[in-house]
């Protein structure tokens, strides 16, 4: 049964939004839309502030050392970013389930969003689904969608350039 789509796409794009902070309105909500969301209202420079709070306290929850710190974090995040569900037809897209009222502006949306689906990724996929790249020089943050649950690595190139330091090493011997 598929419940809701927002675990994968809300916990990815809070991954890349942490990678690489947004500097002003204009593309946080570029980049909200360029990741798929409906933004309706119009983004103003007062969003960003408290986007950015989530995104710090998001990324405590990234670095937690263990799965009850996490869970911790993650639903303290939740009741500050607390909005009952309801149903929704926003731009007659077909009616679905949304964890927020429509006419919030992004600032309050965007927390919620990228809580719940960090929950829902969590919860579903596995608590150590959430971390951060296992290259020493590259601290970006990833969700782990991996089939297995293995993932180390952040991208391709990373994995690429980890193996081949350890073949180099290897060799070296």
């Amino acid at each position: 049964m598929h419940l809701n789509p927002y675990g994968a796409d809300a916990v990815n794009l809070a991954a890349d939004l942490a990678n690489r902070r947004p500097s002003s309105a204009e593309e946080l909500a570029d980049r909200c839309r360029t990741a798929g969301l409906v933004v309706e209202a119009p983004v103003t420079s007062s969003d960003l502030p408290p986007v950015l709070a989530a995104l710090d306290a998001w990324e405590k929850a990234v670095d937690a050392s263990d799965e009850r710190e996490r869970a911790a974090l993650v639903n303290r995040c939740l009741a500050d970013a607390a909005a009952y569900p309801r149903l929704t037809d926003h731009a007659h897209s077909g009616w679905h389930l949304h964890y927020r009222d429509d006419t919030q502006p992004l600032g309050r949306v965007l927390p919620a969003l990228i809580f719940v689906g960090t929950a829902l990724h969590l919860s579903g996929r596995g608590m150590h689904r959430l971390r951060r790249c296992a290259v020493s020089d590259c601290s970006a943050i990833f969700a782990d969608t991996s089939r297995t649950g293995r993932q180390r690595y952040c991208s391709h190139p990373c994995a690429n350039r980890d193996a081949v330091r350890r073949h180099r090493a290897k060799a070296a011997r």
